[in-house]
């Protein structure tokens, strides 16, 4: 564990979540599931206890031991608070467990938790600003594509070439040299537990997208790569689209982060019936691959 089991902030206290919390902490997640659905997801996947969640789960309690802030600690930072105390006190624990490499979250949200983390001193390695989209309804009827599917394990080295290349392309860290067996394994979990899809033609993957997080309320999405000879012929909007409408069947909305320099992709999202809901912010705190 990268952090002390308990430390105190004023009107709020900081504790360790523990198995046998699940639902407590869920029910507080699900009253903004679109902001909260990576943490949800991890917790329905691996519960709080898990190496798989690489990091671990915080909470911040009133004086009458009501919730009003949950974070996750670790590689990736995500926090989800009721009020600027206990938004304070994550931050300032998240910077003593001196652990976390990656925060991401609302615009306005990480604004407030990094004034508090970095105690005017921290220097973030990098920072970017990132647009989330929304679908809610099923998109337009274009071509289907023959070929989409979930990807096998058959397909994992080409899906974990093609997922490191976009690592590096986003951090400008290759993971298959800093952790490759890591990579390679966390890749093949995905792959088994269903949530990557696939199109693969005369051998070669053409297009690929991550389901990283799954709730009844909301899917997020994640790693959208089409093969740069199919680029620019529609191929990567038809998988796209017949993509969501077969997600949508399960869950209530799909959504995704796009950096707000990539007009391209936004300009794809749009096509597909994708709204722009808010604005994200994404802080590096150390040359670190981008995976969630």
């Amino acid at each position: 564990m990268c952090a002390p089991s308990h430390v105190s902030a004023r009107a709020s206290s900081v504790e360790r979540l523990a198995r046998g919390q699940e639902d407590e902490v869920l029910s507080f997640l699900a009253a903004r599931p679109l902001h909260t659905v990576i943490m949800s997801g991890l917790i329905r996947d691996n519960g709080l206890e898990s190496t798989s969640n690489r990091g671990s789960f915080f909470a911040c309690r009133d004086q009458r031991g009501r919730l009003v802030g949950v974070a996750l600690v670790g590689h990736l930072t995500l926090v989800e608070s009721r009020c600027d105390e206990a938004l304070a006190a994550l931050a300032r624990f998240a910077r003593a467990a001196s652990c976390t490499r990656i925060i991401i979250g609302e615009h306005e949200k990480v604004e407030h938790f990094w004034t508090h983390y970095a105690a005017g001193d921290a220097i973030p390695y990098r920072a970017c600003r990132e647009l989330l989209f929304e679908l809610r309804e099923p998109t337009e009827a274009f071509e289907p594509v023959a070929g989409l599917r979930l990807a096998t394990l058959a397909d994992a080295p080409q899906v974990t070439e093609v997922h490191a290349q976009m690592a590096y392309h986003e951090s400008g860290v290759d993971p298959l040299k800093t952790d490759p067996e890591g990579f390679s394994l966390r890749t093949a979990r995905r792959i088994e537990r269903g949530r990557v899809w696939a199109c693969v033609a005369d051998g070669r993957l053409i297009f690929k997208a991550d389901v990283i997080s799954e709730t009844p309320e909301v899917i997020y999405l994640e790693g959208f790569y089409v093969h740069p000879e199919a680029r620019g012929k529609g191929y990567g909007l038809r998988c796209f689209s017949q993509l969501s409408n077969l997600l949508l069947r399960r869950t209530r909305s799909l959504c995704l982060l796009v950096n707000s320099d990539n007009t391209r992709a936004q300009s794809l999202y749009l096509r597909a019936g994708y709204k722009l809901h808010g604005l994200y912010d994404t802080i590096f705190l150390a040359s670190t691959e981008v995976e969630i």
